[in-house]
């Protein structure tokens, strides 16, 4: 009883905190806080690759270490280590896996806190480095040609057409997944990761947001704040 009485008394001591900070709270993108101001990517990186990556990574913080504050305090880029497995759609070698929690708006259309600096480092990832996707911690666009990224990625289609031939546990959006196909191409779309960006409408020019190159991966196209009311280019080759 007097256990009992002791965790319902931290619970409601906990509970009136919360209510206090709420206003300061709802700015941290903290993923274990009862909200959906945040969002995660993670990606699997081959071991031998990690590193180029991280040293891509450190080239952008030093441009302005400020435009990483949109990354989670607590964990950072948090990273792990997986074995080799044999599994289909298991990782051919001994990898690196890397998490990465950012403040997201509720909203889908508004950007969020450092756009293009989360995106860059996204696009470095994944197309860069060739990281996989985590199957459940990702935006479209890292899925964008992941079939090609399996050594065994036929084995596994086989084997799931063989063990559910009418596609009871598939859909339009599993497999437009599954299969890596980009979703189109409208407006706003980059903010949400259902696109990369081409043009300046696919991220939000009437809230100051531009296609623009990456600044550490040229190739990037990314959702960059101006405060100029020019648009850069209205397309980014």
């Amino acid at each position: 009883m007097l256990n009992s009485s002791y965790n319902f008394g931290l619970q409601e001591i906990c509970r009136k905190w919360v209510e206090e900070q709420w206003p300061n709270l709802q700015r941290l993108p903290c993923s274990g806080l009862p909200r959906h101001n945040a969002n995660f990517s993670t990606a699997i990186f081959p071991a031998s690759a990690f590193g180029d990556f991280v040293r891509d990574v450190r080239k952008l913080r030093d441009l302005k270490p400020e435009n990483f504050c949109g990354v989670d305090n607590y964990n950072g880029l948090l990273i792990r280590f997986i074995k080799a497995s044999s599994a289909y759609l298991g990782q051919p070698e001994d990898s690196v896996v890397v998490d990465f929690n950012y403040y997201r708006a509720n909203d889908p259309s508004n950007p969020r806190l450092n756009q293009d600096l989360l995106e860059e480092v996204e696009q470095l990832a994944f197309f860069k480095y060739g990281a996989k996707p985590h199957w459940a911690k990702n935006r479209n666009v890292a899925f964008l040609g992941v079939q090609h990224k399996y050594p065994k990625f036929d084995m596994f289609i086989a084997a799931k057409q063989k063990m559910d031939p009418q596609n009871v546990f598939s859909s339009e959006w599993s497999d437009a997944i599954l299969y890596g196909k980009e979703s189109e191409k409208v407006d706003g779309c980059a903010l949400e990761g259902l696109c990369i960006c081409s043009e300046d409408r696919h991220c939000s020019p009437q809230k100051g947001f531009y296609c623009s190159h990456g600044l550490v991966y040229n190739e990037a196209r990314v959702c960059r704040y101006s405060q100029s009311s020019m648009s850069p280019s209205s397309t980014i080759a």
